[in-house]
């Protein structure tokens, strides 16, 4: 199996409310919408699908567990000033804000929860991983 991720799915509450966040919110474009699935290129060749709880459990064959998901989601950017303008950013949209401090490795970043409570790290990282997923792709 080739080494990579083309989708991240997650299970949303209401499909509308999160477009109303990612795309009437944060701006971003999705690649298609239908009633129970927004899908949001995020990365070249990767694309974030908000699905339905009910479209992902019958796909799925079993219901999402609730309570704060064991995963998160990061947005790296390159200075510790983006990484407050996001925050700022997602708090002005109503969503709940971890403000950003300064990590024990090294790096500067907060988090904000999404309409169903996913949280996004925002994070300035120093190292040579943080240079890799900032570096443009051929």
């Amino acid at each position: 199996m080739e080494q990579r991720v083309s989708f991240i799915t997650l299970a949303v509450a209401d499909v509308a409310r999160s477009r109303a966040f990612y795309v009437d919110g944060l701006g971003w474009q999705p690649i298609f919408e239908a009633d129970e699935v927004l899908m949001l290129p995020v990365a070249e060749r990767m694309i974030l699908s908000l699905w339905s709880v009910e479209g992902f459990t019958a796909e799925i064959g079993a219901p999402p567990a609730t309570g704060i998901a064991p995963l998160t989601l990061a947005h790296n950017v390159a200075t510790d000033a983006e990484v407050d303008a996001v925050l700022a950013e997602a708090a002005a949209l109503g969503a709940p804000v971890t403000p950003a401090v300064r990590r024990d490795w090294g790096g500067y970043s907060g988090y904000f929860a999404d309409p169903d409570g996913f949280r996004w790290e925002i994070a300035m990282n120093p190292d040579d991983t943080g240079a890799f997923v900032l570096a443009p792709r051929s």
